[in-house]
């Protein structure tokens, strides 16, 4: 048993797919699947039941990952102490993001963290809300960035409140809305709206400020991601709220301010656990102290 073997086992348990996780780990699927194979014969149990549609983990698989998980990132804070030790910080960062992040200019802290720290290598996964609370409490994540209705308390984590936000009706220039300087709930409840999965944080808000309103509206059209969200307005398919502060990068649309609208909060959660080195100079960049790693 190596590490390589249990990163192939993780990156086919994260994608569900050999095909899929021998892309991630820039390999061959046949070599993937052998070195796969000869960890399950070594440890006398498959680790994986595969279809001609699916792969998923066995009860032997499920057992074997969260150590397989530790192994792999004890070895990564193995080699970014010694890197540490000689005054440079290596290893891995993680990170996660709503794609309507604003409270941070999230390009330009990486681009600074890379400056600082050139031997880190960076991977930005972007993702729900919901999912991305998931993520960093079981490790998948060093940290990543939310944006959730007020009131709302990431379990698991911890987390610092960067930012409150209003939203703003975002409609198609020829939509007879579009001249307004400021617009109200009332006057929106008819409309036809674009917006994410019922349920989902990143829809939360606009439903809790209809339902606040006593108000009920008609979400024609549930998409899972905010660029197809914004086409389908573009479109004239129907309206939509979103952050004031990520729609002023959209071009060609109208973005009209709401007096009782949604109101949403940015926050970044990271690790309840000591991060590692590579996470700590991260969270500092940002301002946020945390002990330093002892692992």
């Amino acid at each position: 048993m190596d590490l390589q073997q249990m990163r192939y086992v993780l990156a086919v348990a994260e994608t569900a797919s050999f095909t899929r996780a021998a892309e991630r780990c820039h390999i061959a699927q046949s070599a993937l699947s052998h070195q796969v194979a000869r960890l399950e014969k070594e440890l006398g149990a498959r680790l994986f039941d595969r279809t001609s549609r699916r792969v998923r983990l066995t009860t032997a698989g499920e057992a074997f990952l969260p150590a397989a998980r530790q192994a792999l990132e004890a070895a990564e804070r193995a080699r970014a102490e010694v890197a540490a030790a000689t005054g440079e910080i290596r290893g891995r960062l993680t990170l996660g993001s709503i794609p309507t992040v604003a409270a941070v200019d999230l390009p330009a802290a990486l681009r600074d963290y890379r400056l600082r720290h050139p031997q880190v290598r960076i991977t930005l996964r972007a993702g729900s809300s919901e999912q991305l609370v998931e993520q960093v409490r079981d490790g998948r994540l060093d940290a990543a960035f939310l944006g959730v209705p007020p009131g709302f308390r990431p379990q698991g984590v911890r987390d610092k409140e960067l930012a409150h936000g209003r939203h703003v009706a975002v409609l198609a220039p020829d939509h007879p809305l579009a001249t307004k300087h400021e617009v109200d709930l009332h006057l929106l409840a008819d409309e036809a709206f674009v917006d994410f999965a019922e349920g989902s944080a990143a829809r939360a808000q606009s439903d809790e400020a209809f339902a606040a309103a006593d108000l009920r509206r008609e979400v024609a059209f549930e998409v899972s991601g905010v660029g197809l969200i914004i086409r389908m307005v573009r479109h004239g398919l129907g309206i939509a709220l979103l952050p004031a502060t990520f729609t002023t990068e959209l071009h060609g649309l109208r973005c009209v301010p709401i007096t009782n609208g949604p109101i949403r909060v940015e926050h970044l959660i990271w690790t309840p656990h000591t991060p590692s080195l590579a996470a700590s100079a991260f969270l500092s960049l940002l301002g946020i102290s945390t002990p330093p790693s002892t692992a």
